[in-house]
């Protein structure tokens, strides 16, 4: 099997299914991208690392690394290897004292662990036959591409704030571990620092 690294390029809010999000990875040496539908509590697992966010205790994903780590269990990678009826199919490579295990993962809990572990996602070639796409972005001359999540931008219910109180709210929400929140208002920030 010929594995093709991928690279995150965002998370969005899923056009097609309501209270889903899409997460959408790139090939990294090529145009075409694969979305895959996941829940809100995965893509607040996968935005919290993303955006570099603390939350104060662990959540599931960062206990599963801490737990790993206690037991010099290592993930080395991440293979997305199956598509079958529009679910996708991951499993974990993981090292363990000179051992190689695989164990079987749902996409959005490898890409959350892949984060966290800082190791690389890959596909094969028949999955980006399959799901592939190629997004065709005419943008403006002088307009840089910016991630998924950042473009056609509503305006923010937060825009009304002065960056203090930016500030303040940004703490609340993650000391209340309201993660969706804390990255609006986060984003609100970095807004205006641009």
């Amino acid at each position: 099997m010929q594995k093709v690294k991928l690279n995150i390029l965002g998370l969005s809010v899923s056009q097609t299914q309501s209270g889903a999000y899409a997460l959408v990875l790139a090939e990294e040496n090529g145009e075409r991208r694969i979305p895959i539908i996941i829940g809100p509590v995965e893509a607040q697992a996968i935005a919290i690392q993303l955006e570099g966010l603390k939350p104060p205790r662990p959540l599931t994903h960062d206990l599963f690394k801490n737990l790993a780590t206690a037991f010099d269990i290592v993930i080395s990678e991440v293979v997305i290897y199956k598509l079958e009826e529009g679910i996708f199919y991951s499993e974990l490579i993981c090292e363990n004292d000179g051992r190689q295990i695989r164990i079987d993962s749902r996409t959005s809990d490898a890409v959350a662990l892949a984060l966290r572990f800082r190791c690389p996602i890959y596909t094969t070639e028949e999955i980006l036959k399959k799901a592939g796409i190629v997004l065709d972005l005419e943008l403006d001359s002088g307009e840089q591409h910016r991630p998924l999540e950042k473009t056609n931008r509503p305006r923010s219910e937060y825009e009304n704030y002065t960056l203090a109180e930016l500030n303040d709210l940004l703490n609340d929400a993650i000391n209340n571990e309201d993660y969706e929140r804390a990255s609006k208002v986060r984003d609100e920030i970095r807004r205006r620092k641009k």
